[in-house]
């Protein structure tokens, strides 16, 4: 007798497997594609579109896009949301539509975040070739736009048979739901194969529950990482984004109670204590606090968790002086685990913390250095009140006073999105953070244009959640489109616009390297050719309303704070715009951060800086 079969076009068999996948952790079971966004083509309208309208929003709930690129981040600000254990699909059609997902499947391999792409494709019988945006390669016939994506995806297939599907499929889950694997996941589908039936086996449609593994420590490893603590008399933990995905943030406080071990965090691992524990440092590296920063200098063990230790995190190879220092890395992949020549912990960051924790039982760090970095982080508490202060109520704001006013609004569950300009800096010294969730920095790939499609989907995750996109001119001008579906969905995202006329950061940074902020700032072209004219008269506002939000727009401290609260009293999407004060009110630099500067130059600036940077660049180590 043969087994029962249902016969389904592709797309309608890809439909019905994905809304019977699960993820389960801790007895905690979630769908792991909850949703698909999608903009439809001639490469998938006939064939993805027709079976998500056939399936049905109980099936497969649909949200529709206006940039594959947005949906992209919407779906990554969704599963970040959800620690990595619910993901979205993206559904486009062939050419620009599928290659507008590079950019945010980079940014979700990166941040280690899963999101399912499911790009249109040629005609797998090649019968029409070539066909409307289709790329022909003159000796590789199987090449597509779509190739684009395999350096950014985790897994990547093209599905050129229908009953190619299912071993594929059940890959895709398994890279999707294993947190050592994660990132983006492309199945490539040819617009003929979509639309093509076949009798598909029942099994392949019953529900399956992917675990999510909290694998142990290696009793070997244990026992010399505990042994690599307890002589340490200098220990400095650097908390990275995988404390958050493992939902390790009670471990991780529980270690620092019972240790005393200070604590500094990445851009991604902020929020991994509050920001009012004793042994929490906050940001660490080129943006970091002063105190993270003098530790880390000294430090003699560096305890990494759940970190991939970028540049900025590392001060691009200066910031770790001690001679003597060693790293220990608590990490769920090998990969990240040996980075720095460490010490290894290949575990899930809940478990080896535990583990760890219960290992060290009587083991404090010296009561002088304790003191030493409370006193330390007592006196950046200072730094981040005369940042956060206005002097004058009725002056324009500085951008850090921005988050001052945004910083006496938000409560403890708000969430706030960054990730590109001169913002990120200002949040990772200045940002009070009150819970794990609220720091959302996408820091991993810096992305302009993240911020507002990202909320939308943090929204999408936690209903209810008041949401705080904060965006410059230049990132509000690279992607503004989701708006409009915020808008279309009844989401009350709130964005906070900030003008100021240019690529601040990127300008701050040329000025620093020599490039005398050459093509940084957005302003008419003067007599000599150059764009230092007046500024441009552009109306980020009235554009904001005319895509649907309603618009409070602040002049002075005080309208901004009254602005701020009425924007989270408000249950619609509201943009709060900003001019503010170029002034730089930010506390400096406290580490290094290499962009190499031209080796010979004519120019007197460029020449000063390269001698700043030879000075800089001999501080770099290699720990071997």
């Amino acid at each position: 007798m043969s087994a029962p079969t249902r016969r389904l076009t592709t797309a309608q068999a890809l439909v019905r497997f994905l809304s019977a996948q699960y993820t389960e952790r801790d007895g905690v079971r979630r769908r792991l594609i909850a949703g698909t966004w999608g903009i439809f083509g001639h490469g998938n309208v006939a064939g993805v579109g027709q079976a998500l309208l056939e399936a049905g929003e109980e099936v497969m709930p649909f949200h529709q896009g206006r940039n594959e690129q947005s949906m992209v981040h919407a779906a990554v600000g969704y599963a970040r949301q959800l620690n990595r254990l619910s993901a979205q699909a993206v559904a486009t059609s062939i050419g620009p539509g599928a290659t507008n997902l590079v950019t945010g499947a980079a940014l979700a391999t990166i941040n280690r975040l899963p999101v399912l792409l499911l790009p249109g494709d040629y005609f797998a019988s090649h019968a029409p070739d070539p066909l409307l945006q289709q790329l022909e390669h003159p000796v590789e016939a199987d090449v597509s736009v779509n190739d684009t994506l395999r350096p950014v995806s985790r897994y990547f297939d093209r599905i050129t048979r229908p009953e190619a599907l299912i071993p594929s499929a059940l890959q895709a889950m398994r890279v999707l739901a294993d947190p050592a694997e994660t990132g983006a996941v492309t199945l490539a589908l040819p617009q003929d194969v979509q639309a093509e039936a076949y009798d598909w086996p029942e099994e392949f449609f019953a529900e399956r529950v992917w675990y999510v593994r909290r694998p142990a420590p290696d009793p070997v490893e244990l026992t010399a990482a505990v042994e690599a603590i307890r002589s340490a008399e200098r220990p400095l933990i650097v908390a990275g984004g995988g404390v958050h995905h493992s939902e390790a943030e009670a471990a991780l406080k529980a270690l620092a109670d019972a240790t005393g071990v200070p604590v500094a965090s990445t851009q991604a691992g902020k929020g991994s204590l509050r920001h009012d524990h004793p042994a929490d440092l906050g940001g660490i590296g080129h943006t970091g606090t002063a105190v993270s920063d003098e530790l880390a200098r000294t430090a003699d063990l560096v305890i990494g968790v759940g970190t991939r230790y970028t540049d900025f995190t590392t001060a691009s190879g200066t910031l770790f002086q001690n001679p003597a220092v060693r790293f220990l890395n608590l990490n769920i992949t090998g990969f990240d685990a040996h980075k720095l020549a460490a010490r290894t912990l290949v575990c899930d960051a809940r478990s080896g913390l535990e583990q760890l924790l219960e290992a060290l039982s009587g083991h404090r760090v010296s009561a002088e250095y304790e003191a030493e970095y409370r006193a330390g982080k007592e006196h950046w508490d200072e730094v981040v009140e005369a940042a956060y202060r206005a002097g004058d109520e009725h002056a324009v704001p500085t951008q850090t006073q921005v988050l001052g006013a945004l910083d006496a609004v938000v409560g403890d569950t708000d969430v706030v999105i960054n990730a590109a300009g001169s913002l990120p800096g200002d949040l990772h010294k200045l940002w009070r953070s009150r819970s794990p969730r609220q720091y959302h920095l996408e820091y991993g790939y810096s992305c302009m244009g993240y911020e507002i499609p990202a909320g939308i989907g943090v929204q999408q995750a936690a209903p209810g959640t008041p949401v705080w996109a904060l965006v410059g001119d230049g990132t509000y001008l690279m992607m503004p489109t989701e708006i409009v579906t915020a808008v279309q969905e009844g989401l009350p995202l709130n964005i906070v616009l900030l003008q100021n006329h240019g690529y601040a950061s990127i300008g701050g940074l040329s000025q620093e390297t020599g490039g005398e902020r050459f093509g940084t700032a957005y302003r008419f072209r003067a007599a000599d050719g150059t764009f230092t004219g007046a500024p441009l008269p552009v109306d980020l506002a009235a554009n904001a309303a005319s895509l649907g939000m309603d618009v409070l727009r602040a002049k002075t401290v005080r309208e901004l704070r009254e602005a701020l609260a009425a924007a989270r009293a408000s249950d619609r999407p509201t943009c709060v715009y900003v001019e503010t004060d170029p002034t730089p009110t930010a506390p400096p630099a406290e580490a290094w951060w290499d962009v190499p500067v031209a080796e010979t130059a004519s120019r007197e600036a460029a020449v000063q800086a390269r001698e700043r940077y030879d000075r800089q660049v001999a501080a770099r180590r290699r720990h071997l």
